[in-house]
């Protein structure tokens, strides 16, 4: 049996169990082949017509039944995700890397900004830290969870990729530990899942940390704290970036008075006042200042 022909029997059998797929693919062949070449140590352009041993085979299909079975996430079984071309760590002390802000850290309205000192909110797994100082080669990143657990996931990422002289890994609810600290670029994909939502969620998705995903009645008890704070923690002319999910409409009728933009429909954009004078007005006037 060829390579080609385990992921396509593979594909087969995670097409005919309904899975559910968003951690890392969108589809039964995708999720067949990053399961068939990673756990056999292959890069993902291996060549598929090498042929596949029998032991190969059989540990191919242990994976596939947990899968299948206990509807775990691949990359929790593979122990690894993929965000924007690089390789994390993941286990279940942390959700499965998928954030849309790594796509836009590398957009041209962020990329080009001077940034000396990024803020990674609900840091996870560190992958959105670990971006970030790879986007700013000059800049200084804390990175902060709640979670000593999660922390422990970002500090193996960390390590991996060699940035700890300027990745600063701390605990901390939001702000609650950073001092009087302010930040040129703000990130934040914290819990945004409303409680319906939490409770209709598929089976893959209760695999991942509760409190990486719960974010209250409506969704917006974390990102409303954080806009709240943002003017305060932004210097003048910084950016704030956060994931709010499908919450949108939710976030632009409870916050109507911030200028806030989307980059993204799932991404919200604050920027503040481009001179402290400015950040002193009124909240009223002042939100949202460009």
């Amino acid at each position: 049996m060829t390579l080609a022909e385990l992921i396509e029997r593979t594909a087969a059998r995670f097409a005919a169990a309904s899975l559910f797929y968003g951690h890392g693919t969108d589809n039964p062949r995708d999720e067949a082949a990053w399961l068939v070449l990673r756990a056999l140590g292959l890069a993902f352009d291996a060549d598929l017509e090498r042929a596949a041993s029998a032991a190969d085979a059989e540990r191919i299909e242990r994976l596939a039944a947990r899968r299948i079975d206990e509807r775990m996430p691949l990359a929790y079984l593979l122990k690894e995700a993929w965000l924007a071309g690089q390789w994390f760590y993941v286990d279940e002390r942390v959700i499965v890397p998928r954030s849309h802000i790594a796509e836009l850290v590398r957009e041209p309205f962020i990329a080009r900004r001077a940034v000396r000192r990024v803020l990674d909110l609900c840091t996870g797994s560190g992958c959105l830290a670990i971006l970030a100082a790879r986007a700013f080669p000059a800049a200084e990143v804390d990175a902060v969870d709640i979670s000593p657990a999660a922390l422990a996931v970002a500090r193996k990422n960390v390590a991996h990729h060699r940035v700890g002289r300027r990745v600063h890994l701390r605990r901390s609810d939001l702000f609650a530990a950073l001092g009087t600290a302010r930040y040129d670029l703000i990130l934040a994909n914290p819990p945004y899942v409303s409680a319906p939502a939490m409770e209709a969620l598929p089976a893959e998705y209760r695999h991942e940390p509760r409190v990486a995903l719960a974010g209250g009645a409506d969704g917006l008890a974390f990102v409303a704290r954080i806009l709240a704070a943002a003017s305060r923690r932004l210097e003048p002319d910084g950016l704030l970036i956060c994931e709010v999910g499908d919450a949108r409409r939710a976030v632009e009728r409870r916050f109507a008075r911030l200028q806030l933009a989307w980059p993204k429909p799932e991404v919200l954009t604050f920027q503040s006042a481009k001179t402290p004078s400015a950040r002193r007005r009124p909240a009223s006037r002042a939100a949202g200042a460009r």
